[in-house]
């Protein structure tokens, strides 16, 4: 028991910290978003949310890669997002709205998450005016990244795409399989395959 109750102080700690630094938290508003979260270890593969099921939390990744994703109508995967470690994780859609997720979050990595409840994340977002401004500046930077990709997606080439991502995303390109980087930037394996052979000779 000492050792559980010692991994989710540890677990805890990486949150407080980025909420310290990023919002500007003091310890008694860190005390109200530590009553309401909850620490959860995934395996890799494991699922965090299923398709068809509601999003019911906002997933704070502590240690480890998730991915959100979809299943076109061909079948295919099409990844719309990845999470590591400090970064927010949820399927936006279904947690503002309460319906059935289209999208599935699993894991690829083993991987530690701290899990709000959607009423308490709105109850924290009531209670806490500094923590009001950090989600809205962190929902402007998640729709400001949207407009880029959708913007790069009609707009570039494969090449020009895969240079992006690593420079943006350094911290996922040694992470994240070939055919899921493939996925997320909306080409094929193979295309990007070679466009990672052109991109290492020049």
């Amino acid at each position: 028991m000492h050792s559980f109750v010692e991994s989710c102080e540890i677990m805890f700690e990486s949150l407080a910290v980025y909420l310290r630094e990023g919002a500007g938290l003091r310890d008694e508003e860190l005390d109200l978003v530590r009553q309401v979260s909850i620490e959860r270890k995934l395996r890799k593969r494991q699922y965090l949310l299923q398709e068809g099921d509601v999003s019911i939390y906002n997933c704070f990744v502590v240690k480890g890669c998730l991915r959100l994703y979809r299943i076109g109508k061909d079948g295919a995967e099409h990844i719309l997002n990845f999470a590591v470690e400090n970064w927010w994780i949820s399927d936006c859609e279904s947690f503002s709205t309460g319906l059935p997720a289209q999208g599935t979050i699993d894991a690829l990595e083993d991987s530690e998450v701290i899990l709000i409840k959607k009423d308490d994340y709105e109850a924290l977002i009531r209670k806490i005016p500094k923590f009001q401004l950090f989600k809205e500046r962190q929902d402007a930077k998640k729709f400001n990244a949207t407009q880029r990709r959708i913007l790069s997606n009609i707009s570039e080439t494969a090449e020009e795409r895969y240079v992006n991502f690593v420079k943006l995303y350094p911290e996922l390109y040694s992470r994240v399989p070939l055919h899921m980087v493939a996925s997320f930037l909306g080409v094929t394996r193979e295309t990007l395959s070679r466009v990672r052979q052109q991109y290492a000779k020049s």
